[in-house]
């Protein structure tokens, strides 16, 4: 065969196998980009109810800490697993965040690349070694067996498209477009119902603040101001003075949402103290006591760091509510202030159930109902909800 013909073959061939690649390779290349567009992640998942726990990872980049917390089904109920087991009526919290991320769909590849991870917020949380921006929130949903049911790291919401957000299965280069509404929270306090102290605004007839201050370092305590609001027909008085109405309808409306952040167990025998409505003088009673910024004085009198406040309802329950220490929590507003620890104890008397003419006697039953569930903690609200209830005559009184 001569040169020529040889090099006639050689391009014929070449010629051959372009038209080969022209026509088969975009067939080929195709399936590998967009082959699992419109499949679900997780096809197995379909029960909301098989999920026995869910977890939460929230990434703070000022201050680059993972945020994480777990619900879990112990023990015949939901509790916080990340703040001491803390019991929970979780509703259908739980069931809707389970519900939006079952056959949840990879609706549009936007990219296999690793280094679009930070531009779509979907790096891992968790990741000891990527950037620490465009870090993700991931959410894993396990069954009674710790199995994986899910498990997704949701980024940015996608531009121009309402209702969508990016999203990438943790140890996956690839990352999605969804169409879901899906955002767990990793935040206690949105997995704890308001109205913490049951306490009805419309209810309240008697406020009584106190606020002396106790300085344990030392041993000395400063008496303060005691300023007392009633509540008359949607009305609030003082005796001798102007109530600021605004100011008195903020406390009552703050008392009747409080919403806690978190919660600290009491030790066994305190909490068993106070379900029983007797306090003993014990060692561990009083450190117990003193580690949360309150103190048992001698004639067994609870006193607090930052003082206290006295709520007297239509029934005849009234609530002491003591200010101690400040609380570092995980959830603490940023240069707002400090979160507050609460020691909440509730009474009932039959003269002041009638003094705002309730006969019926469910107060009696209401208190020990509180006491039960106030026993076990200590509860923590924000610095916010603090500063609107520990008023002084000044804000409040004209």
């Amino acid at each position: 065969m001569t040169e020529t013909l040889k090099t006639a073959g050689f391009l014929a061939g070449a010629l051959a196998l372009v038209i080969a690649a022209g026509m088969t390779g975009p067939e080929r290349r195709l399936p590998s980009v967009m082959s699992d567009e419109g499949q679900a992640f997780y096809p197995e998942f379909r029960d909301a109810q098989a999920v026995k726990a869910i977890e939460v990872v929230d990434y703070d980049e000022p201050t680059a800490t993972a945020r994480p917390l777990k619900v879990e089904f112990r023990k015949n109920r939901w509790l916080i697993a990340t703040n001491n087991d803390y019991p929970i009526d979780v509703g259908d919290r739980l069931v809707k965040t389970s519900a939006a991320l079952i056959d949840l769909k990879k609706d549009q590849v936007k990219s296999d690349a690793p280094q679009d991870h930070p531009k779509y917020g979907v790096i891992d949380p968790l990741d000891q070694k990527g950037s620490l921006q465009g870090r993700g929130k991931r959410v894993t949903l396990r069954d009674a067996k710790k199995a994986v049911l899910a498990d997704f790291i949701l980024g940015k919401p996608v531009e121009n498209k309402p209702g969508w957000r990016y999203v990438r299965v943790p140890g996956g280069k690839r990352t999605y477009a969804v169409k879901t509404d899906a955002d767990p929270s990793a935040r206690f306090a949105d997995w704890v119902n308001a109205g913490l102290l049951r306490m009805p605004q419309a209810q309240i007839r008697r406020i009584a603040i106190q606020s002396y201050a106790v300085d344990q370092a030392a041993g000395t305590m400063d008496q303060g101001e005691t300023v007392v609001l009633t509540q008359e027909g949607g009305q609030w008085k003082s005796p001798g003075a102007t109530v600021r109405e605004d100011v008195a309808k903020s406390l009552a409306t703050t008392l009747d949402g409080l919403k806690i952040v978190d919660a600290r167990p009491k030790p066994a025998e305190l909490a068993h103290d106070l379900g029983s409505g007797q306090m003993r003088l014990s060692m561990e009673t009083m450190l117990a006591l003193r580690r949360f910024g309150f103190l048992l004085t001698q004639t067994g009198r609870i006193l607090a760091s930052d003082g206290e406040m006295t709520v007297e309802m239509v029934n005849g329950v009234a609530y002491q509510i003591r200010f101690g220490d400040v609380a570092a929590t995980s959830d603490a507003a940023k240069g707002a202030g400090a979160d507050r620890y609460l020691f909440v104890t509730a009474s009932w008397d039959q003269a002041r159930a009638t003094k705002y003419g309730d006969t019926t006697g469910a107060g009696e039953k209401s208190a020990r109902d509180l006491n039960a569930r106030f026993a076990d903690w200590f509860y923590v609200i924000g610095n916010a909800d603090f500063q609107k209830l520990r008023l002084k005559k000044a804000q409040v009184l004209r």
